[in-house]
């Protein structure tokens, strides 16, 4: 889409101490998220902004969606511009579509008078709601937090699953960096279930809780497949190449509802 106005694009590794040699010198704005979606790696922060320092024009822009701001606040270690998915956990209840971004009052201006010409403007009833759910924001996080990371622990342990990505596991290969810069990991867990593709979608035919939706950060527990979802137009070959997603890779997106029950709708999905 940014190319039609001229726009180019770089991909860096997700790794904040390789981003130095991928900036060229037209480079202008680092966007990455954190953690990232579906495979929550999480980048150091402070060395992300330290690598794009003194560097006249760039700027950073973290999408912190999947950390809310309960979680992470990314504006403290020097992130120039954060942006929320508000259609996500902000508003909390699968009803919204709208965003936000985070700045200094100079970039916002600019922002702003952009979506006036463009278009995204959030109509009235909308903006209402995702006030609506910010004010129950910390509570529906901090249990999708503890549910998650129950969750997360209960498939570790279990041999359908071949491997759990969960940045409060210590297995993660990330999970200095979140505990460092994180207060809770989040309502996400991704797993590889044994079976490749077919064993991921018995799997997930076989939930009675979670609703089959590319969403997250509601109040009901979703699940999706990502590489028959949010990835099914890239062949095998590209969605390993490019975004490292096997076919057998499950996205669970925690609710609020109670963690036994969860569990135990997961434990007769993998039987």
């Amino acid at each position: 889409t940014l190319a039609r106005f001229g726009i180019s694009h770089s991909l860096a590794p997700m790794d904040a101490g390789a981003l130095a040699g991928a900036l060229r010198p037209e480079t202008r704005l680092v966007i990455f998220e954190m953690p990232s979606n579906p495979n929550l790696r999480c980048l150091d922060l402070g060395k992300v902004v330290e690598s794009c320092k003194g560097r006249r024009g760039l700027k950073t822009l973290c999408d912190a969606t999947f950390a809310t701001p309960v979680n992470c606040r990314p504006a403290s270690y020097g992130v120039d511009l954060v942006v929320h998915s508000a259609t996500k956990y902000l508003s909390g209840h699968h009803d919204v579509l709208a965003g936000v971004v985070c700045t200094t009052a100079p970039l916002a201006s600019l922002v702003r008078d952009l979506r006036g010409t463009i278009g995204s403007v959030c109509d009235p009833h909308a903006a209402f709601l995702v006030g609506r759910g910010l004010k129950t924001l910390g509570i529906r996080v901090q249990k999708q937090n503890a549910t998650a990371l129950e969750i997360a622990r209960f498939l570790s342990a279990r041999a359908e699953i071949e491997v759990v990505r969960y940045p409060g596991l210590e297995s993660h290969p990330d999970h200095a960096i979140a505990r460092a810069q994180m207060t809770g990991f989040g309502g996400v867990v991704s797993f590889l279930v044994r079976g490749g593709m077919d064993g991921a979608r018995k799997f997930v035919d076989k939930l009675q809780i979670a609703r089959i939706a590319p969403s997250f950060g509601g109040v009901d527990t979703l699940v999706e497949q990502p590489a028959v979802m949010s990835f099914y137009e890239m062949t095998p070959e590209e969605r390993a190449e490019k975004t490292g997603i096997e076919d057998g890779l499950v996205r669970l997106a925690v609710g609020i509802e109670e963690p036994a029950d969860l569990i135990a709708d997961i434990a007769q999905a993998l039987s």
